[in-house]
């Protein structure tokens, strides 16, 4: 199993569902793993009765609430020290505790995702504050600009944190009508894709080419969004 990092104070659970039924429809077997302190997945993913910790199946794939390491998840399943039979988890974390408790800095690939306000960025960065060694991150930003100083401000805001800058940069444009299409989401409980602006579905397709190269091809996640209506 292949662990991906979704790191950062900015509200990304909407991003990494997306991702997660991409990867489903590719015939991936995908757990989602909701470590953020808000737990929004609780509330934006139907469950028949959501406790304290549990999992769920939502568009063909897993997603588990309230889980403080990998272990616990396993102790959950009662499989012991097994490996969990998963092709990939995507975890969702905002705060240096879980970065910790899942030992995040093992992941596969980590993405550090952010809007320009300053609650998201400082709040991003401080959860990478315990690190002691480099961390290599794919900058995954959300703007309504798109210009170079947002850029250039966060490089200036992590200098002094052990981050290592993957050359790659993905930009997702802030727009009212992509909002319009998560919120529709929730309430039908789908994900839905295909009315999302061109620019975020190619955001998408370019992100999900730098974190799962070679696993999936480049046209096939292409002509998965163009089918999830």
């Amino acid at each position: 199993m292949k662990i991906i990092g979704f790191l950062g104070g900015y509200d990304k659970i909407d991003l990494v569902l997306f991702i997660a039924k991409i990867l489903t429809v590719a015939k991936k077997k995908i757990l989602l793993i909701d470590a953020t302190l808000n737990q929004k997945a609780k509330y934006v993913v139907p469950s028949i009765n959501p406790t304290r910790t549990y999992m769920t199946d939502f568009e063909g794939f897993d997603v588990a609430v309230g889980f403080k390491s990998i272990e616990e998840i396993k102790e959950y399943l009662g499989i012991g020290n097994k490996e969990l039979d998963y092709d990939f988890a995507l975890i969702d974390i905002d705060t240096s505790e879980m970065f910790q408790s899942f030992n995040a800095i093992k992941n596969y690939a980590n993405c550090f995702v952010t809007a320009f306000d300053l609650y998201s960025l400082k709040k991003g960065l401080e959860i990478l504050s315990s690190c002691t060694v480099p961390i290599k991150l794919t900058k995954v930003l959300f703007s309504k600009n798109m210009v170079k100083e947002e850029n250039e401000y966060l490089d200036y805001l992590s200098l002094g944190y052990k981050i290592k800058w993957d050359d790659e940069i993905v930009n997702f444009p802030i727009e009212l009508g992509n909002y319009s299409v998560t919120v529709e989401n929730q309430i039908v409980s789908r994900i839905k894709i295909k009315r999302l602006s061109d620019h975020y579905k190619e955001s998408l397709q370019y992100l999900m080419q730098i974190i799962f190269n070679g696993e999936i091809p480049t046209k096939e996640i292409s002509k998965i969004i163009k089918s999830l209506d």
